[in-house]
């Protein structure tokens, strides 16, 4: 069953505002570094203009000394006074564009960040002992009020003119500040947003090569910046089919984003390298197969011991697994991302196989997926509202759960005997279902609009799909029921005389093979209640 796309198609990712607007220092962690600037959803943001203390002199113009000018006095008078002077058709000439933003103060800060660049230790033993370099603390207050102003296309247009995309190449390269980078993708992600700059950018080959590297760096935030970055290019048609073929060809970003996904423990980069990895799965089936069926880089039987020059493979589902316990344990947003594209593989020839063929066979997959359905989504004490708001979340969880129970050879822990609650858990769901649209159907009534109701609840397509995936794996593990597995659902509360008659219902007539199947089995420990199951079933087309 296909996953609903409906979240795929998002809304272009937007710019960011930089966190530091107070020029706070970033807390860093020995594991994750600095969170991620200004506002992480790069959907939620807008690109409007920066907002900035009204005293400040730079970098908007505007503030005139008090003496230039000394407000009007009027006298007291029978009409309202005059309004001031129009100052439309007036233009500062120091002026970005259409803003308030100066010229020269960028001018300045562009000038200050390639001296901090171009600065030098004073000898050879403190240049080798140095690694990394602290911002000062000034510079990195007047970079992120750039980072901010890059929302503004008029701003962005001026970057551009002004060469700073390969002023950016220069400066990351030498850069031994974390911070900075981040500051700098920040600015080009921003850019990015806009048609002129995002088509340069793309052009730009020792900038995008540059770009791909930068998926590799140990700094989370500068990771995060340029996963924002390359989703964002893929979001936009006039340069996505660019990256997705530049992604295809440098086979490292693939071991890159499985070794971000395995180890990082930091939800917002997480959620974003998840969204990067579903929008790439989206646009190209090959490319999914690619990443999932195997190690990225050639193997052979006499491979050496991984090392520091020779690095462990890294294989995309263990990898995935990791980080959707992780976000799961974190509590965040961001792991029905995860969740769909585990989902997408299922209805791809090639992509599925690569879940059973772990080296576990897929137990993992299942065990967490299971475990996620039992304890967290569609609880029994939950408001029938939450199964409309879990639909996506349950659509790719128990589509990939039916998946692989239709698809086992053998596996022990797919054997119908280990999951029996399975079947209590999936009627539970699609009993709060029913209960949801009841409401639905109820309230439109009260309000004489029953047509629109039945509009409605036809037009919710997830729900539909998610329905049908529940009936098809309702249907086939009832069918896997023998006589001693329904005597057991029995014992354990799975299963009574109202909940066959339940079950029948949902799976009837699409799948009455199935039905069939499971009165069979019934009337070898409960003959009336076999008899009663057999009269839901419809008659046969050719009956008497």
């Amino acid at each position: 069953m296909e996953p609903d796309n409906s979240d795929s198609n998002e809304a272009s990712p937007k710019p960011v505002k930089c966190s530091n607007e107070a020029s706070p220092k970033p807390l860093k962690s020995s594991n994750e570094g600095s969170p991620e600037p200004g506002n992480n959803d790069s959907s939620e943001a807008s690109p409007e203009q920066s907002n900035m203390d009204s005293n400040e002199v730079s970098p908007r113009l505007g503030n005139m000394d008090s003496n230039e000018a000394s407000p009007v006095s009027y006298s007291y008078q029978d009409r309202n006074p005059s309004p001031p002077p129009s100052d439309e058709g007036t233009t500062v000439p120091d002026s970005i564009g259409s803003t308030l933003y100066s010229k020269p103060w960028l001018f300045g800060t562009l000038t200050k960040l390639i001296e901090f660049v171009e600065r030098r230790p004073v000898n050879r033993e403190e240049e080798e002992e140095e690694t990394s370099m602290e911002l000062d603390e000034d510079l990195e207050d007047d970079l992120c009020k750039v980072w901010d102003m890059s929302m503004n296309e008029d701003v962005a247009l001026f970057l551009k003119e002004f060469g700073v995309p390969d002023l950016f190449v220069g400066v990351i390269n030498k850069s031994r500040s974390d911070r900075l980078t981040e500051i700098c993708v920040g600015i080009l992600g921003n850019m990015c947003c806009h048609e002129e700059t995002r088509e340069m950018i793309t052009e730009n080959e020792v900038l995008w090569r540059m770009l791909l590297l930068l998926l590799s760096e140990p700094d989370p935030p500068t990771l995060l910046e340029t996963s924002r970055l390359l989703l964002t290019c893929l979001s936009h048609r006039d340069v996505a089919n660019i990256w997705l073929n530049r992604i295809k060809t440098q086979t490292a970003v693939k071991d890159h984003i499985c070794f971000i996904m395995r180890s990082s423990t930091n939800a917002d980069l997480l959620l974003k390298v998840g969204q990067l990895v579903d929008k790439l799965f989206d646009m190209d089936s090959k490319l999914m197969i690619k990443w999932v069926a195997g190690p990225s880089r050639h193997s052979s039987d006499d491979e050496q011991t991984p090392s520091e020059s020779n690095p462990p493979v890294m294989l995309f589902i263990p990898s995935w697994l990791e980080a959707a316990k992780q976000l799961r344990v974190e509590g965040a947003d961001g792991l029905h991302v995860y969740l769909r594209t585990l989902h997408l593989l299922t209805i791809v020839d090639g992509a599925y196989l690569a879940i059973v063929k772990t080296p576990d066979g897929g137990e993992s997959i299942w065990d967490f997926l299971y475990d996620l359905l039992m304890h967290d989504l569609c609880q029994p004490g939950d408001p029938p509202l939450m199964a409309q708001r879990q639909k996506t979340m349950l659509c790719s969880v128990l589509g990939v759960l039916s998946m692989m129970f239709i698809g086992r050879t053998g596996q022990e822990f797919l054997q119908i005997h280990k999951n029996l609650q399975l079947i209590d858990r999936t009627m539970h769901v699609l009993h709060h279902v029913e209960l949801h649209e009841d409401s639905v159907l109820e309230q439109c009534k009260k309000k004489r609009t029953d047509s629109d109701s039945q509009s409605l609840l036809k037009e919710d397509h997830t729900i539909q799909i998610f329905k049908d995936i529940c009936h098809e794996f309702l249907a086939d593990m009832l069918n896997a029921l023998k006589k001693d597995n329904i005597k057991a659902c029995f014992q354990e509360g799975y299963l009574n005389e109202r909940k066959c008659c339940k079950a029948i219902k949902y799976i009837v007539p699409n799948y009455q093979s199935q039905a069939s199947g499971f009165i069979k089995a019934m009337s070898e420990v409960d003959g009336n209640l076999s008899e009663t199951l057999q009269k839901l079933l419809p008659l046969s087309s050719d009956g008497p």
